[in-house]
């Protein structure tokens, strides 16, 4: 067997100390130019098609039972939805999935064997809300304006309780699933509220960043499963667990960055990764394996497990063809659309002022804000998520008109400081080829009664895994390592 590369030399200096001297951007060009060296084995027990966190976890467990197995992915890197982008000044921030949280138990104890350490999201202050052109400050999840604090509790307190009876592994079965599926999130906030557009405008600020699309994008049965899931076994998922940052779903984040946990899955898995390597074609013909059609050549397969977003598995030919019930599966879940947008400053300087870093806003260009400074606080960062509708306003506009926007948008929270950062950078989800938005795949209206059953059934020896296949934190990096833990066990089963 001929190994694409061994990768462990390159991986080595970067990983010792988060990205050591050498940025994500170097070590990829190295890497990937390495990986076009050589050639790919003939056959495998498994065949992983996708290179971010899910593909990497399925990998790494097929390894550990002694199973030969190789991941395939079709960028020059690993991590799929997870990037880090490094400052001017060496300092590291995500461009992709950066948080964690309580109840996300598995992607925190694999980091921890990875010796790759949190640090709390900075909380210390006031939060700001802007609403109607007037700004305000608070603290908690639901900004103090008299005119939807009463809607808003009451609505956060209806879909808690429904999401508490969601059967999590399959939602359709629900007895009210078919009328929760037959509405978007917009009309049954406007059909359970008074301040209808007020409270549907707040809600927008947690739809955007967290599925990069608008209220009247998503099915309500849909939302009150990803709510559900916002927990564990022994922890009923609900709104507060799913949007806070203390307490919540973005409290911690990853010294050096979170794509440093895949980067140090594919450098333990070494040879068993090969970059720059695009399926073309899973060709299941009656025999004992799957003949895998890559750029780079054919790899067969016992079995076979797709971590791919929903658009990239549509790109793949199959024979025999997907089920009909999966490929419309996949032609309705569709992507999200959102960047990220981070202006850099010499200091945090709103922690000194007594601000957090997070903020809300019902107009513009920068509706959910955080404090995205590194641990060491070197340099202050403002993130803002730019998703939904605020994304096809402002995604088409230059660089430096969205960029004076989103600095306005800071301005308006935390001062004229704001709009003289040291450094700007963006990342929009929608131009990667390899993913085709983000940060999830959403569904609208009738797609989960009528397709979700096949959300997890295996199409031959094909199974399937991915984030947003996860019964549990779906659409997050705990849901991406539990999809890549239980693809892996299911192949091994069969095995």
């Amino acid at each position: 067997m001929t190994l694409p590369l061994d990768r462990r030399t390159l991986f080595k200096g970067a990983l010792a100390t988060g990205l050591g001297t050498m940025g994500v951007g170097l070590l990829e060009e190295q890497v990937s130019a390495a990986t076009l060296q050589g050639s790919l084995p003939k056959k495998v027990d498994v065949v992983v098609v996708g290179g971010g966190l899910s593909g990497l976890v399925a990998a790494r467990k097929v390894a550990r039972a002694g199973k030969s197995v190789l991941v395939l992915e079709a960028r020059k890197r690993v991590g799929g939805r997870l990037l880090n982008h490094e400052l001017k000044n060496g300092s590291v921030i995500e461009a992709g999935g950066a948080f964690v949280g309580p109840t996300q138990d598995h992607i925190i104890a694999l980091a921890k064997k990875l010796k790759v350490p949190t640090f709390p999201e900075y909380t210390a202050g006031k939060n700001v809300f802007v609403s109607r052109g007037q700004r305000s400050t608070y603290t908690g999840t639901v900004p103090p304006d008299p005119t939807i604090l009463l809607d808003a509790a009451l609505l956060l307190s209806k879909l808690d309780g429904y999401a508490a009876e969601m059967p999590v592994d399959a939602p359709w079965s629900h007895p009210k699933a078919k009328e929760w599926d037959s509405q978007t999130l917009s009309q049954f906030i406007r059909h359970n509220t008074l301040n209808k557009t007020a409270v549907e405008n707040l809600i927008k600020c947690w739809t955007q960043p967290g599925f990069g699309a608008d209220p009247n994008q998503l099915s309500l049965l849909f939302v009150i499963h990803y709510l559900a899931c916002s927990g564990n076994e022994s922890t009923p998922g609900t709104f507060e667990l799913n949007s806070d940052t203390k307490g919540g779903a973005q409290e911690r984040r990853f010294v050096g960055g979170s794509q440093l946990v895949p980067l140090r899955l594919a450098e333990k898995l070494g040879h068993r990764v090969a970059l720059h390597t695009r399926v073309n074609r899973i060709d299941q013909s009656p025999g004992h394996r799957a003949v895998v059609h890559t750029s780079r050549g054919i790899v067969r397969a016992r079995r076979v497990i797709v971590a791919a977003p929903p658009p990239m598995v549509l790109g793949i030919d199959w024979y025999p063809q997907l089920s009909t019930q999966r490929h419309n599966l996949l032609t309705h879940w569709n992507m999200g659309e959102l960047m990220k947008c981070d202006a850099v400053y010499s200091t945090p300087f709103w922690r000194k002022d007594g601000h957090s870093g997070s903020g809300l806003a019902d107009a513009g260009a920068t509706r959910a804000v955080f404090d995205n400074s590194p641990q060491d606080a070197k340099v202050g960062v403002l993130l803002a998520f730019v998703g939904g509708s605020v994304h096809r306003q402002y995604a088409h506009l230059s660089l430096a008109n969205r960029r004076k926007a989103v600095l306005e948008g800071f301005a308006q929270m935390f001062g004229p400081k704001a709009l003289k950062p040291i450094e700007y950078t963006e990342h929009d989800w929608t131009k990667e080829r390899w993913t085709g938005g983000g940060p999830v795949p959403i569904m609208a209206p009738g797609t989960m009664t009528k397709y979700g059953p096949a959300i997890r059934q295996p199409h031959g020896r094909v199974h399937w895994a991915g984030t947003e296949t996860s019964t549990y934190w779906n659409g997050y990096m705990d849901g991406a390592v539990r999809s890549g833990k239980r693809a892996a066990i299911e192949v091994l089963d069969k095995l």
